[in-house]
């Protein structure tokens, strides 16, 4: 797995991507280069940054970005983590393996809350969530290596 490229891409490139782009540099550090986009960025969510910190990955240095600002990298794969960047991925010139993994949007979860914990719990689940898939990303690569 080693010299693997690895994008992960959202439509806002705020919180989930975001998430997964902290947990991949913390748990997957040396094994796989990970970068996050957004087909439409809108900046980073301020509990996104929070409820990382609580787990112990600071991604306040990272920033929301749009899929060309990536354009000179050549994946060798690029995992989707919402319906509509899965919808609107744009084909790579890499040949990049392109894959979904779907994971609930937290500001939509967190709409309705009364206030902030409330809606805290919402990300909190979801950074738990995406931190087990990351951590579970190696074995899930070796797999679908296997199949090709």
């Amino acid at each position: 797995m080693n010299n693997v490229k690895l994008l992960f891409l959202c439509t806002g490139n705020s919180c989930r991507s975001q998430m997964a782009e902290g947990w991949a540099r913390r748990l997957l550090s040396g094994s796989i280069e990970t970068y996050s986009a957004g087909t439409e960025p809108k900046g980073m969510d301020p509990l996104a940054i929070k409820v990382m910190l609580e787990a112990g990955v600071d991604i306040s240095g990272q920033r929301s970005k749009h899929i060309d600002e990536l354009q000179q990298h050549e994946f060798n794969i690029v995992i989707t983590l919402c319906g509509d960047a899965n919808d609107n991925c744009p084909i790579f010139a890499s040949g990049a393996r392109v894959m979904h993994f779907g994971f609930e949007d937290p500001p939509k979860l967190a709409a309705g809350a009364a206030d902030e914990e409330e809606a805290l719990v919402h990300y909190r689940r979801v950074r738990d969530e995406i931190r087990r898939f990351v951590s579970d990303l190696p074995e899930i690569l070796k797999d679908i290596n296997k199949g090709l």
